[in-house]
């Protein structure tokens, strides 16, 4: 006797496939389109399990996302609601994130970098003429469309974005810390400064494999990062062109 066959589970106009992600309130499912047949993630959050501090995060991230269109920051393509769960529907990134892309294939070239850097750095200008602050740009925010050679970087996860008025400073801690400006690790206020030195510890990574300063706790890491500059390892610093190691030590500058 042939079996029935379990009735799939649809989100609006997705049909939900295998689990790609979970988290302690989310849920990361690969979806397709039932007309277009083209893939998504769908993010299946319990906004019924989250504090008001999370529920503002899942805002501002929702409203990020509706402002913000950009080839370089990963799109918005639904947004449903039920009960207790709000899914978002977004762009699907075959590649995975950046931290999966160095584990794969080690440090990358210097050609690579610039590829990848300047990808970002499109998206990073769409954020600054909004006046939004990312707060948590680390590679594993770093999406790739595909696991190809000349992969499209999106932007992904703004639930830490904020909205500055221009000249406006910050004064929240928030981010992964490896990755966050000193004067935020500080509890100095600041402003869309300290996402460029995320993108000096991101460069870092993906020329050496690691991040620039480490420290067993939040205070080791600050002392750490106060004592000295960055060194890159030998072999790394003779492989890159002098603009390459400028645009590093511009990066990680302690006072821009």
């Amino acid at each position: 006797m042939a079996h029935s066959q379990a009735p799939r589970r649809t989100i609006g106009n997705w049909e939900i496939l295998e689990v790609v992600g979970s988290g302690s309130f989310a849920i990361v499912w690969k979806a397709r389109h039932l007309t277009t047949g083209t893939f998504a993630a769908v993010k299946e959050i319990l906004s019924d399990r989250l504090n008001k501090k999370l529920h503002e995060s899942l805002e501002s991230e929702i409203a990020a996302l509706q402002r913000l269109r950009h080839s370089n920051i990963v799109g918005l393509l639904d947004l449903y609601k039920e009960p207790g769960k709000i899914f978002l529907v977004l762009e699907y990134c075959a590649g995975g994130d950046l931290a999966q892309h160095l584990r794969r294939r080690g440090p990358l070239s210097e050609a690579s970098c610039r590829y990848l850097l300047r990808q970002l750095a499109e998206g990073l200008k769409v954020l600054r003429q909004h006046n939004v602050i990312h707060r948590d740009l680390k590679p594993q925010n770093l999406l790739l469309s595909d696991n190809g050679s000349s992969p499209a970087l999106k932007i992904a996860d703004f639930g830490f974005a904020r909205s500055l008025q221009p000249a406006g400073l910050a004064e929240t801690l928030c981010g992964s810390p490896l990755y966050m400006a000193p004067e935020v690790l500080q509890l100095h206020r600041y402003d869309a400064k300290a996402d460029l030195w995320s993108v000096g510890t991101i460069l870092f990574e993906l020329l050496t494999g690691k991040p620039p300063f480490n420290g067993a706790n939040h205070l080791q890491l600050i002392q750490n990062i106060e004592r000295g500059d960055a060194v890159l390892p030998d072999h790394v610093s003779r492989s890159l062109s002098p603009s390459c190691r400028q645009l590093l030590h511009q990066l990680l500058r302690r006072n821009p």
